[in-house]
């Protein structure tokens, strides 16, 4: 009796360690996954995804170019005539998605133009650019890809100064003004050519479209143009890769865990009922020992934490699993948790393997502690490689797991 008592209420903890994870249903016929957790369903279309983690997306470019504007003005044969001069360009962005990106970019330099004579000013402007990446959104996403077309527009503001000769608008203090301020906006084209992952380089054409005063002039056309091309290299920080996942990638591991929470769920009655048989015979007074007894196993809890190839962090997709652990250990503060990291046996050496399983091992209880405030003394991690495998599924073992521990 003792021992059948042991057993049963072994079945119990167990089942209830399962019941404190969500219980994901995968359904195939309407291609989509809705996960349940007390009793709501939200249903996740199976779509592949794109994102970003961390710097991944930043670059800096630098380049410099020539520069020549259409302003008012005509040489002594009364004919329109441009000269190009040296232009700088530096900038600063990130692309938020494989689709669509922002840019901070600065451009100036000496301008020059025929106006009975050489006339002669300085800018210097900032733009504020929204960019699209033409092939990624029509040939398909391909962070490798060696060439790509990337049409722009932005708004911004441009200054110019030391006119030569001084122009004609007059200043409100008297005389003529010797400055000017224009907000713009510009149009462009980007070539893109790879070299490698960090290194772009890079070819565009930008037309800004100022007031009539750009060039400290007001008369004739209305609007002013400022033609640049500049040439240079893009640096990205952390690369150019885009993430992907999709839900239905898991259909299949889903369908596994659903049946094994329904065999716990099964088990659970099974003993709530040989439980109630058992008390309704002849009372239990080991209660006590049997509950210490339960405290010494190691007991499985469901939620793992999955992690991108030889890579540590966790993801937000992720993260919802490491924050059930916390809530179930603020619920439980008896209980402690014994933290495992493993890796995947096709990818990288059993040394290396070792090292990122305990990084990711690492990674949760770093946000379990600093995120959650879980006591360090609750947790324990190890680090098992590539040696043990829990999954057959060599992508599902890139994880950390849980236990009950002692």
């Amino acid at each position: 009796m003792k021992s059948q008592m042991k057993t049963n209420a072994l079945l119990t903890t167990v089942a209830c360690c399962a019941l404190l994870c969500p219980t994901l249903k995968a359904d195939a016929r309407n291609n989509s996954v809705s996960t349940e957790r007390l009793g709501a369903d939200v249903e996740v279309p199976c779509k592949t995804r794109y994102y970003v983690d961390g710097s991944d997306g930043w670059f800096i470019q630098l380049g410099a170019g020539a520069a020549t504007p259409f302003v008012e003005g005509r040489n002594a044969q009364g004919e329109r005539q441009n000269h190009f001069s040296l232009n700088y360009n530096v900038g600063f962005g990130k692309w938020f998605s494989p689709y669509m990106g922002w840019r901070l970019a600065f451009n100036g330099g000496p301008l020059h133009y025929e106006n009975n004579g050489m006339s002669t000013f300085n800018y210097v402007g900032a733009n504020l650019d929204f960019m699209w990446d033409m092939f990624n959104s029509l040939g398909g996403v391909n962070s490798h890809r060696v060439f790509s077309v990337i049409p722009f527009v932005g708004l911004g503001g441009s200054y110019a100064w030391d006119f030569n000769p001084v122009g004609t608008i007059a200043s409100r203090y008297g005389g003529l003004k010797d400055s000017s301020w224009t907000l713009p906006v510009s149009a462009g084209l980007q070539l893109r050519l790879r070299m490698c992952r960090y290194v772009d380089f890079f070819a565009e054409a930008r037309a800004s479209f100022y007031g009539d005063n750009f060039n400290n002039i007001a008369a004739g056309h209305p609007v002013d143009i400022n033609l640049t091309i500049n040439g240079g290299f893009a640096f990205n920080l952390g690369g150019r890769d885009y993430k992907l996942y999709n839900p239905c990638d898991y259909l299949t591991y889903i369908n596994t865990l659903n049946n094994q929470v329904n065999d716990l769920r099964g088990a659970l009655a099974n003993t709530t009922a040989a439980l109630a048989s058992a008390e309704a015979q002849l009372p239990c007074p080991e209660v006590v020992e049997i509950e210490n007894t339960i405290i010494e196993q190691d007991a499985p809890l469901m939620a793992t934490v999955g992690f991108s190839l030889n890579s540590d962090k966790i993801s937000e997709m992720q993260m919802v699993n490491v924050y059930n652990i916390a809530q179930w250990m603020i619920e439980n503060p008896d209980q402690n948790v014994a933290i495992s990291g493993y890796a995947d046996q096709n990818t990288g050496s059993q040394a290396y393997n070792k090292d990122i399983s305990m990084r990711r091992a690492q990674a949760v209880y770093d946000a379990l502690v600093n995120n959650y405030g879980i006591s360090p003394s609750r947790l324990t991690i190890t680090a098992s490689g590539s040696d043990v495998q829990p999954y057959d599924v060599n992508n599902w073992n890139r994880i950390v797991t849980f236990s009950i521990a002692q």
